[in-house]
Order: C-alpha cells, then structure tokens, then sequence
C-alpha cells in the first residue's frame, strides 16, 4: 500500500498535509463567498434595471401638455335668456366654444376632414374646463378669457419627442398638416408641459390625458380598510388560542396544518371562493372595496396567523415561568406579559401581509373589480377598482400615452409598498423590548 499511517509521517509531513487542506478549504470558502457577491450584485443589477425601466417610461405621466386658447364665452349660446340660471349654464355647449377658438386660431383651415383633425388636437377635458370656470364666475359671460387646456394624447407624444417625427405620415397618428399646427403653436409661445395634476386627482377615462388613479387609489385604500381590521384581530386571536390556550391534540394538530396549507394556495382561488360565497350567496354588490376586503382578508389570515404564532414564540418560557410563579392567571400571562413583547412581531408580518393584499389582482379580478369605473368612490359599497387592477386595464390599452400611465401607477404601488414596509420597520423599532 502507498498510503502511509499517520503515526508513520513526520511532524514536516503532517504540517504539510493540513496547510493543504486549509487553502482547499480556504479556496471553496472564497468561491463560495464570490458566488454570493455574484447572486447579490446580479440581483441588484436586475433591480436597478427593471426599476430604471418603469422609472423611465413612468416619469412622463407626471406631465402633461397644455396649449393656450383664446375663447370667447358668447351669451348668445351659453345664456340665451341672461339669467345665468347654473343648471342652463351647465347644458350649454361649451364643445362649440373650443372648436370656434381653434377655427379663429387658424383660420386657413377650412377643408371638413382638416377642421375634423384640428378639432382633435385638443382635449376633450377642455370643455369641462371651460364650464368649470363660467360655472364659478358667471361674469365672464360675454368676455373672452385665454385658457391653458389639455391637448390630446397624440399631440402630447408629439410634442415631448416620444414619436419620431420623421416617420411616414402613415406610419405614425398625427399627420403632417397638424404638425405644422404643433409647430404653430410652439412658435407662439401658446403649447407647454405642465405638471400632470389630473393624474393624481382624477378618475379612470377613455383618454389618456384625462385618465387618473384617484379613484384606484381610494380604492384601494378602502379595500385595505376592510382587511386590516378584519384579519388582524381575528388573526392574532387564533394565533394566541393555538399557541397559548388550545390542546395538543389531533384535531389541533389538523387545523395548524390547514392554516399552513392555506398560505400556500394561488390567490385566484380564494377569488373563487369570494364569487361563490359573498357574491352569489350572500348577494353582496359586486366591485366594491367591502367584497374585496372580505377576499383579501381571507387570503391574508393565514399569512398573519403564522407570523404571530412565531411572535409568541420567540418570547422566552421565562416570562411565562415568572409570571404564573407571581400568582399570574394564563389569560393574565398572556395579555399582560407575553404579548406586549410579541406585539413587534405581529405588526411586522400583518404589515407584511397587507403589502403582499394591496399587490393581489387575480382574487378581486373574479368579483368584477376589474370594471371600468370613471367615479370617486366615496365609501366602502360604491362601485371601485384598486391600483393592481388598474395597472392591468391600462396595460392592456393599445394608446402609447397609456403606457406612460401604466408605468406611473407602477411607481405609485411600489412606493405605498416601500412606506407599508417602512412603517413595519418603525413599529418594531417603537415597540421592540430587550429581555
């Protein structure tokens, strides 16, 4: 044999053998420590070019063209009578106005199908802006005012060089003879990008330039509402009889493997079981934030149970010991002692489970949120969709300003998933004890 017993090799031959096998293990400890650095750097790098990407694509929604018209408010066809009754005034045909500012703006326009593209370079908003402003001052009437309004979605593209102008007129939306109006108008001083306030105060639309996600995010709001008053009380509370106050038993040990198995289970099919029990049993309305917390609240219950189970764990049997050892009932034990300390845990992982409710789609998708919804909701049973769903709808739009848009209510979720987590890490920070 050409092996040698250790007893047999000299002290020179054995400090050899093990500095041998201290740089072996010492190089698949540095491979090992350069794989991590790899996974970690890889995965930032994906990060920062997804979050780049929505960045980028996103951030133009927050602005938005206006152009400047001179319109003249005529009595004539806004108060024929004169007696600024508001409910005549709100039926007038502001659209009118709008078109005779842009006939007088550019008055060689006089072919029927130009005067149709130059009609569309404005928004339709436009005139609700204009009733607005007689609505609020009556006096106008009869004066002519000079208005910053939308223009339309394909002049706004235009304008902030997000389509190239050098296209064949029929490879691109706006045709030559209205970018020579854009051109008109930017000569003039009259077309500029503004901060995009309608964004964040208004409701879906069929248009981009008018499209918001107030209504989403009220939505949202109030679904979130719902589940976090539902699921955390109720979630803690059976976290603390399972681990606090239920017998080991089979049937015990039945219901904590179901808890278990639920957190597992596709969204979609607590969505199914929504449909099927709130909507067709129950009759609840559909598409409103009420049903839609009562899903999400189941979806989250698992979530929630099990993070506070492992909070009233991690508190050390000591102060259980201690407390019962100074005459303390287990109800007092557990309320007065045990779960103040397993209160960080719990805020952290409800938090944690809200943040991964106000990301869902699929189960509020199956109880007909994802409807087309242009009001405010202003309660928890009017009509309503959420920002996922909203992400989704607008996604699917075939308008390039939608995807602006898409990519902005994007940047919206994440930040609320930053500050719900943010605000997670301050709970525990607040609330946190040292034993």
């Amino acid at each position: 044999m050409n092996s040698r017993s250790v007893l047999d090799r000299t002290p020179e031959e054995i400090t050899a053998k093990v500095r041998a096998g201290l740089a072996r293990r010492y190089r698949q400890q540095r491979r090992f420590i350069a794989c991590g650095v790899a996974a970690v750097t890889l995965g930032l790098l994906f990060l920062v070019i997804l979050m780049g990407t929505i960045g980028s694509k996103g951030i133009g929604a927050f602005t938005a063209t206006y152009v400047r018209l001179d319109v003249l408010l005529d009595g004539a066809q806004i108060d024929p009578e004169g007696r600024r009754d508001p409910q005549v005034l709100a039926r007038a045909d502001y659209g009118g106005l709008v078109k005779a500012a842009l006939r007088e703006r550019f008055p060689a326009v006089s072919d029927r199908r130009q005067r149709r593209d130059l009609y569309g370079m404005v928004s339709s908003g436009a005139t609700y802006q204009i009733r607005t402003r007689v609505l609020e001052e009556p006096a106008l009437i009869g004066q002519r005012i000079s208005l910053w309004v939308l223009a339309d979605d394909d002049v706004d593209v235009i304008y902030r060089g997000q389509v190239d102008r050098a296209l064949p007129e029929s490879e691109r939306r706006v045709k030559d003879h209205q970018l020579a109006w854009i051109d008109s108008w930017q000569a003039a001083g009259e077309i500029e990008t503004r901060f995009n306030s309608t964004f964040l105060t208004a409701g879906d639309s069929r248009e981009p330039e008018l499209a918001g996600i107030r209504g989403a995010l009220l939505g949202s709001l109030y679904t979130l509402l719902v589940t976090i008053s539902l699921s955390f009380p109720i979630g803690v509370a059976a976290a603390i009889y399972l681990e606090e106050f239920a017998p080991r038993n089979r049937w015990t040990d039945l219901i904590e493997i179901n808890i278990n198995n639920l957190a597992a289970v596709p969204s979609i099919v607590f969505g199914l079981l929504g449909l099927a029990v709130f909507l067709n049993f129950f009759g609840l309305p559909r598409s409103v934030p009420l049903v839609g917390g009562l899903v999400l609240t189941l979806m989250t219950l698992p979530t929630i149970i099990i993070a506070a189970r492992a909070a009233l764990k991690s508190v050390p049997p000591s102060i259980r010991e201690a407390a019962l050892g100074v005459g303390a009932s287990q109800t007092q034990m557990v309320f007065h002692h045990v779960l103040p300390l397993a209160l960080p845990g719990m805020l952290t992982g409800s938090i944690i489970g809200m943040a991964q409710a106000l990301g869902e789609s699929a189960p509020l998708l199956m109880i007909g949120m994802v409807a087309f919804i242009v009001d405010i909701p202003g309660g928890f049973t009017d009509p309503a969709t959420v920002l996922p769903v909203q992400i989704y709808l607008w996604a699917d739009s075939p308008e390039r300003a939608f995807v602006e848009r898409t990519s902005a209510a994007i940047m919206v979720l994440l930040a609320f998933l930053i500050l719900m987590n943010l605000v997670a890490v301050l709970l525990r920070k607040r609330f946190e004890r040292k034993w």
